[in-house]
């Protein structure tokens, strides 16, 4: 799937019915569950990150297929119930001193059997959509055991207490952005503390374009943070938690937008200790890498693997295509990650060794006779092998000309896989 940039049947199959028959087989083989393919979304990433500081992001995506009311696949509803498919929660481990990406963690991936008529409130955590967060954490803690820290990320879905109560442990943080006020141990509440703490310092961000909120700009956000201690919410299904968590609260906010503009306000919880400025501007420039594991839907959707056009007939195939597509994106990511130079990450993060021969092999042919179109990064590292694949692509390798995209990666990728297959042939004896 990487190396034809698909998660279409057809073009897996190579255009061969034997082939798109064979990988249906696999599809249906009651051993290939989808639990163990998620399991296998971690393979590499438990040992590249052993000794470093990890960013774990986790999210959750709606893949959404075409249906109609007459073929429905088996899939449940998803959104606000105008569309049917699969939702994908997976967690992206980076690391968090330079960014490069290490793989998946875990996940979960399901289609919802029909509507729940329990309120919310009256349901336990394990019978709750909610508990992936929870679940997924635990995960981490496995597939990480090595690291040196972890630090989960989480958007506004994420901040609810069980998660607060339940995954911290020494050298296991979170941060996770306030999805609404709460009651403090003190009887206060989370928005009025954070009102109480001075402003402490200010700073000038760039902003990406983006609809409909507006173009690019400057802003200057304000800095305050501090201590709060959350309070257990009533009701008997939360008596198992402890009473209050303790956690540190830091505040962004744009005093005066530019005229238009929605003003930034970012309130994020942490584990973290949080003594100083320094420490914490340190978790806003954490959280802002959550906007990696978008990058990863991006690529499973539109921009690269196309997952929702597919047209495979079962809920139950559909699922294990998933899984298969989420960890196909997350190498297709690395690629692109690595364009810059900047990811000081080996070539095998992607690539098995014998396919390091056939890039060694193509690098000499896709360089060009000047300096400007010599491959410019360390042999074998992952921004080598992202510079071949973007030139099979179609980029032209000029260091001023507009980086390569996902697309480019995908069309690299299907030239790469056909010189592949010419590769593997090239020591037959023919008669």
């Amino acid at each position: 799937m990487v190396t034809r940039g698909s998660a279409c049947v057809r073009r897996l199959g190579g255009g061969l019915r034997s082939q798109q028959v064979r990988f249906g087989r696999l599809l249906d083989n009651s051993k290939v569950t989808i639990e163990r393919l998620i399991e296998g979304w971690s393979q590499q990433t438990g040992m590249a990150a052993v000794g470093r500081h990890v960013l774990a992001i986790q999210d959750t995506s709606e893949i959404n297929f075409r249906t109609t009311s007459q073929r429905r696949r088996g899939l449940g509803e998803i959104g606000k119930g105008v569309g049917h498919g699969v939702l994908v929660h997976a967690m992206l481990a980076l690391d968090a001193d330079h960014g490069s990406c290490l793989g998946l963690v875990a996940g979960r991936i399901w289609t919802r059997p029909g509507r729940v008529t329990v309120a919310h409130a009256k349901r336990a955590l394990e019978d709750k959509e909610s508990e992936r967060w929870v679940s997924t954490g635990m995960a981490a803690k496995t597939v990480l055991a090595e690291a040196r820290m972890v630090t989960i990320i989480g958007d506004r879905e994420s901040d609810f207490y069980a998660v607060w109560a339940m995954l911290p442990s020494p050298n296991f943080h979170l941060i996770s952005r306030v999805m609404h006020d709460r009651c403090l141990s003190d009887g206060s509440s989370l928005y009025a503390a954070g009102e109480r703490f001075a402003f402490a310092a200010t700073k000038s961000v760039d902003v990406r374009a983006r609809a409909p909120h507006g173009p690019a700009r400057a802003a200057v956000l304000s800095l305050r943070f501090g201590t709060v201690a959350l309070r257990r919410p009533k009701g008997p299904l939360q008596r198992h938690l402890p009473e209050s968590v303790s956690l540190s609260l830091v505040e962004v906010i744009e005093r005066n937008p530019a005229n238009g503009a929605e003003p930034l306000h970012w309130r994020l919880l942490t584990t973290h200790d949080v003594a100083d400025v320094a420490a914490a501007w340190q978790i806003i420039d954490w959280y802002k890498q959550r906007w990696n594991i978008e990058q990863l839907w991006r690529i499973m959707k539109l921009q690269g693997l196309r997952i929702e056009d597919s047209q495979l007939a079962t809920a139950e195939r559909l699922i294990k295509l998933t899984a298969i597509a989420t960890k196909a994106a997350a190498v297709i990511f690395q690629l692109h990650q690595a364009r810059d130079g900047d990811n000081p990450e080996p070539a095998t993060v992607s690539f098995p060794d014998q396919e390091i021969a056939v890039l060694n092999a193509l690098n000499t042919r896709v360089e060009g006779k000047t300096t400007l179109q010599k491959n410019p990064h360390p042999d074998h590292s992952l921004a080598w092998a992202s510079w071949i694949i973007a030139r099979l692509g179609g980029w032209d390798g000029y260091p001023s000309s507009r980086p390569p995209g996902p697309i480019t990666y995908k069309h690299g990728l299907e030239h790469f896989r056909v010189i592949l297959i010419g590769w593997s042939l090239k020591d037959l004896c023919m008669p």
